[in-house]
């Protein structure tokens, strides 16, 4: 049975204040992985595994929602759609295994929950873009598509090129963590997590929808917490950490 808009936009706004609850909770409770990994929130998986199985669902199920639910042909969803696709496909198939992480470990609690997050996101996007969205192929020539987009290719460019500086911080089958330095590294701890903020700030702006602007919240709401954890790690792990740097945004936060 289809939803009626608004159902949908009810289902939204009660999404985007579990996010504001997930955030304040976050900023109490350190999410267990990574860094911060702990074996008291029960069984673990592999670090590279559990990035796969965690940001791969978010992928598949965009794919086979499009192939079950488009009628009709339009290149502009098509490429917001194709933007999606192109972060998870990175972030399933191509990051987890360029890690040097060998025998790192994540609670499987925390990757069923990443997999709990990015089903309910990209079902209300999915959703969305099949049932209601109605951008034709003049939106290419929207400011907001054009300034969107320019913005959505510098964050992920920022995500990728700070990806590829901490991933080869250590030569491969080293475990330790390094301090790195030098770039956008000199003003923030976590210029990766900057450049995904920016990213999908960029997609809010150039789909201009509420889902698009949901998934942009949920982001913040996961990685603004991370970023101040990583942060006050940083500072307690190396001692003269630069004072000047930031969490994740340069000068403020």
């Amino acid at each position: 049975m289809p939803i009626s808009f608004s159902t949908y936009q009810a289902i939204s706004y009660a999404w985007i204040g579990l996010a504001v609850c997930i955030f304040f909770l976050l900023l109490k409770i350190t999410a267990p992985y990574g860094r911060h990994s702990s074996t008291k929130w029960g069984p673990q998986i592999a670090n590279h595994l559990g990035w796969f199985f965690m940001e791969s669902p978010a992928l598949a199920v965009m794919i086979y929602v499009l192939l079950i639910n488009f009628s009709v042909h339009s290149l502009a969803i098509e490429v917001m759609v194709g933007l999606y696709c192109l972060h998870y496909f990175n972030r399933s198939f191509i990051f987890p295994f360029r890690l040097h992480t060998r025998g790192k470990k994540m609670p499987v609690l925390i990757m069923s929950s990443g997999i709990f997050f990015n089903l309910c996101n990209t079902f209300l996007l999915g959703y969305y873009f099949t049932h209601f969205a109605a951008n034709d192929n003049s939106w290419f020539r929207d400011p907001r598509f054009i300034a969107g987009l320019i913005i959505f290719i510098t964050g992920a460019w920022i995500n990728w090129k700070a990806d590829n500086v901490l991933i080869n911080l250590r030569a491969p089958g080293e475990t330790g963590y390094k301090l790195p330095r030098g770039w956008l590294f000199d003003y923030v701890s976590c210029p990766n997590l900057l450049g995904e903020l920016i990213e999908w700030a960029g997609f809010a702006i150039l789909c201009w929808n509420l889902p698009a602007l949901t998934f942009f919240i949920w982001t913040a709401a996961n990685l603004v917490p991370r970023a101040l954890s990583h942060h006050k790690w940083y500072r307690m792990q190396f001692a003269g950490y630069p004072a000047e740097r930031k969490a994740v945004i340069p000068y403020l936060l």
